[in-house]
């Protein structure tokens, strides 16, 4: 089941759950069913050509191996 990113129409809550296909979700804070899905942030882990993960000397945000603020986020 993949976990989820919500916002409320209606409050305004923003809160994650973990859906099944076809599974209705309501607001926790609510009980509103007008929600609006959001795009969630998600980590990857890589090994570098040299053993070295991608946070090691790259951008400490995203792992950027050109250096921080590369990559817009810093």
């Amino acid at each position: 089941m993949p976990l989820r990113e919500f916002a409320c129409d209606v409050c305004r809550h923003r809160f994650e759950e973990l859906v099944s296909e076809g599974e209705r979700i309501v607001c926790p804070a609510c009980g509103g069913a007008r929600l609006k899905r959001l795009f969630s942030a998600f980590a990857v882990a890589t090994t570098g050509g040299r053993g070295e993960t991608a946070s090691e000397g790259g951008c400490g945000s995203c792992g950027d191996p050109r250096g921080p603020g590369a990559c817009g986020i810093d």
